[in-house]
């Protein structure tokens, strides 16, 4: 029996919302790797929590969007099991949600104590022309700093000339601006309490749209729930 009256609306809705699922999906499968590029090329390759959540939030957005194909499946055909499946799967993306959030609140000192860790170890490694100094020269140049804690920490790495820092220090880069330098002509301040306050303002970002995927997540359990109490009612008066 197929569904009815008010239920069409809902059975609409329920479309809207899987397309908002879709792209939720993919917002997420994009926040994911973009996170885990930026873990990977400043962290080191350890197992640590930190490095998994990018990875958790990848797997929910492949997920959500395999769940919401089995929704658009279940809703077009009124399968009371695939709606069913829906509805227990979306509900265990929430609950996994909910718990990388706390992980990422409970965890995000320690992101910083490892990226500061991090940080160090990769100065350490500027003078061997791996990549490594690539890397540190665009990030000293796009947040406008110089070291880890602030400009004297290259006064510890074996650069050539003693005493110099990198070019990517100065406030104007040219080449060799960092040999013989002036304290007022480069950036004095450490890169990672900047790159610390930079995240934590996108991170607010990140907090409001996870709270609005939920919403959408949730509404879409609550309509979901809708369309299967039809259809059972409909196989009951069959």
């Amino acid at each position: 029996m197929a569904v009815e009256g008010g239920m069409k609306c809902v059975k609409i809705l329920h479309y809207v919302f899987l397309l908002a699922f879709c792209a939720c999906a993919v917002g997420l499968i994009a926040v994911g790797i973009g996170a885990q590029l930026f873990l990977s090329q400043t962290f080191s390759q350890e197992a640590t929590p930190e490095a998994v959540l990018p990875v958790v939030i990848i797997a929910v957005g492949v997920f959500l969007f395999l769940v919401a194909i089995v929704g658009c499946c279940g809703a077009c055909k009124e399968n009371y099991c695939l709606m069913i499946t829906f509805v227990i799967f979306l509900s265990l993306i929430v609950l996994v949600e909910v718990a990388a959030a706390i992980a990422g609140y409970v965890f995000r000192d320690k992101v910083m104590s490892e990226f500061n860790k991090n940080f160090r170890q990769q100065m350490t490694n500027y003078s061997k022309q791996n990549q490594t100094d690539l890397f540190l020269d665009k990030m000293q140049e796009k947040f406008k700093c110089c070291g880890a804690a602030n400009y004297t920490d290259w006064e510890n790495i074996p650069l050539e000339p003693k005493g110099r820092v990198p070019d990517s220090c100065c406030i104007n880069v040219t080449q060799t601006c960092g040999i013989n330098f002036n304290v007022k002509e480069i950036h004095t301040e450490g890169c990672v309490e900047k790159i610390g306050v930079w995240l934590r303002k996108n991170m607010l970002v990140v907090a409001a749209a996870a709270l609005g995927i939920a919403f959408v997540e949730v509404l879409g359990i609550i309509f979901a729930c809708c369309l299967v109490r039809s259809i059972q009612s409909g196989y009951e008066v069959m």
